[in-house]
């Protein structure tokens, strides 16, 4: 936390960029710091061959560095997807003892 507000980075395929944006403005509007990707990769059309795998692989780490810098992550699992990269951020929060929120809640 800085001063009374949380910090949550959000977590998820960033093919769901409507969703991410959706969830920042409501955890904002709810008092939280709020951390999100810097590159809509599988959105934004216009980078779709911009991304080599030492760009990715940078991605992930970043993605990393900003979870540490947080008190959860809220992972958008629109539909229950969660990618393998996903799923590296939230095994590397619990191992980090980070809280993990999900948009979506499965019955499983």
């Amino acid at each position: 936390m800085i001063g009374k507000y949380k910090i949550i980075t959000l977590c998820g395929s960033t093919k769901f960029k409507d969703d991410f944006l959706k969830v920042q403005k409501q955890l904002t509007l709810e008092g939280n710091i709020v951390i999100s990707v810097g590159f809509f990769e599988h959105s934004d059309s216009e980078f779709e061959n911009t991304i080599t795998p030492e760009i990715k692989i940078m991605f992930d780490d970043m993605h990393k560095r900003k979870i540490d810098m947080s008190d959860e992550i809220y992972v958008i699992n629109k539909n229950g997807y969660i990618g393998e990269s996903t799923k590296g951020e939230i095994e590397y929060a619990l191992e980090t003892e980070k809280v993990v929120n999900y948009l979506e809640h499965s019955n499983a």
